[in-house]
């Protein structure tokens, strides 16, 4: 049986796509393991699997001035030589990086012991941690046509993100039900991030009288940002975070409002699922969200409002072109290439372990 190492971490979009390769990397006959930070969110999703876990130090790298600057470079230091011994130990055939600064330690190491290690970017642009992982990688899949220019060409393949399968299999009733909602108003599905995004939430709450007298709202906000206040609202519904049950809150949905990180606008793509992207601004971030969200626009796939543009008016017209112009939308998103992205990794790791 070959074996491969899993890494990456920090949020649950360098998770997820991990995640939905593990079922089809055991059919292939895989010994998956996964290195990831000591509690990271990766740490909690991944042993609920039962897939062997192996926390190791993890330091960010930052483009600006903060006192961890100091210190954490002896973390990332402390986390190669951890994951290289892990690796000895483990004797993995190939590594599978999706990103997140834990994984830099890992790839590094996959590198010195010539491991080949496979990493994945998921944004319009390459972000600090892959950009240092691109020389020692041997594949670079990506989401974006547009990102294949930043990748040395005889390493970067068009791949799209891994969609977890339960995605796909999501019960619409079951998930109104959970909800306490019925079939009498269509359901806008509110998605912030795993950390929640306060903007998206303040945005949403200021509308919300307005869009319960057409729409039943869930409303995924982030841990420690629910509204007290809101909690009897008929028709409204508010969660921290949201795992086992996601599939058919998805599946109930006609409309959904989210963030622009790269896997969960992959996940509306694949599911087709009108909608309208809020990106994380260019002061909060890198930009990354801005690209991602300008690139979807263009194909027509979705919406979409700058953080720093949002206002009561704004949304609520984005949110009735979306429910008017739905049909158009789907059909839009029915003709992207970007599919079978499992197939293409689990076809590219089994290339690298011949």
């Amino acid at each position: 049986m070959k074996k491969i190492v899993l890494t990456g971490g920090g949020t649950a979009g360098h998770v997820t796509p991990n995640i939905a390769l593990i079922p089809e990397l055991k059919k292939a006959g895989y010994d998956v393991h996964y290195i990831g930070s000591y509690d990271g969110i990766e740490k909690k999703l991944i042993e609920r699997l039962g897939i062997p876990y192996y926390g190791i130090s993890s330091g960010k790298l930052r483009r600006y001035i903060d006192i961890k600057n100091l210190s954490d470079p002896f973390k990332v230091i402390k986390g190669f030589a951890q994951a290289r011994h892990l690796l000895g130990k483990i004797k993995p055939d190939v590594v599978f990086s999706k990103g997140g600064f834990v994984s830099v330690p890992v790839v590094v190491a996959a590198k010195t012991r010539k491991i080949p290690c496979i990493i994945h970017e998921s944004d319009m642009t390459p972000g600090l941690a892959n950009k240092i992982c691109i020389p020692c990688a041997t594949r670079v899949c990506t989401n974006f046509p547009e990102t294949m220019k930043h990748i040395p060409a005889q390493k970067a393949v068009l791949t799209g993100s891994p969609i977890r399968e339960e995605l796909f299999h999501g019960d619409k009733e079951k998930g109104l039900r959970f909800c306490g909602f019925d079939n009498s108003k269509p359901v806008i599905l509110i998605i912030g991030g795993s950390l929640g995004a306060v903007a998206v939430n303040n945005a949403v709450r200021s509308i919300l009288p307005t869009l319960l007298e057409k729409y039943q709202v869930i409303h995924l906000c982030g841990k420690g940002k629910t509204d007290k206040s809101l909690l009897n609202t008929k028709g409204y519904v508010q969660y921290e975070y949201i795992q086992d049950e996601l599939p058919d809150l998805m599946a109930a949905a006609d409309l959904i409002i989210s963030r622009a990180g790269a896997n969960a606008i992959c996940e509306i793509l694949a599911l087709r699922k009108p909608n309208i992207l809020i990106p994380l601004s260019a002061e909060a971030s890198r930009g990354d969200q801005i690209l991602n969200a300008a690139s979807f626009e263009k194909q027509g796939y979705s919406i979409v409002i700058q953080e720093n543009e949002i206002t009561d008016d704004k949304l609520l017209e984005a949110v009735n072109k979306a429910d008017k112009d739905s049909v158009k939308y789907i059909k839009a998103m029915e003709r992207s290439q970007l599919n079978n992205s499992i197939e293409k990794i689990v076809g590219l790791i089994k290339q690298a372990t011949k």
